[in-house]
């Protein structure tokens, strides 16, 4: 069972590698162009698979807060109850099935 595991774990290892390098955009590739990088990790799989992974891709920053939300311009995410503008919407949804149109109530059969 080792001697499947020392082969299993550098394989695995490696096409993980592979395919995290050839699925990231270019501007996030550190050190060396993306094609070198792919070569690097199919030429010397163990040595080229680690080294991706500590140097070559840039990571999100988890350990300082990471909400989920890569993109520093958009809203992060907010419950409904939390949300002012869905709370809002409730009420206003209130009104169009109690009152018609013009705001007289109506009744109801």
């Amino acid at each position: 069972m080792l001697r499947v595991l020392m082969f299993l774990v550098p394989l695995a290892l490696s096409v993980y590698a592979f395919i995290d390098c050839i699925s990231t955009e270019e501007k996030d590739i550190r050190h060396m162009p993306k094609p070198l990088w792919a070569i690097l990790v199919l030429v010397f799989p163990l040595v080229g698979s680690i080294s991706w992974l500590i140097a070559g891709k840039r990571r999100s920053p988890a350990a300082d807060g990471w909400s989920g939300v890569r993109d520093r311009r958009r809203q992060q995410w907010v419950a409904p109850d939390d949300n002012p503008d869905f709370l809002k919407s409730l009420g206003e949804d209130g009104k169009t099935r109690d009152e018609d149109e013009d705001g007289t109530k109506r009744d109801e059969p």
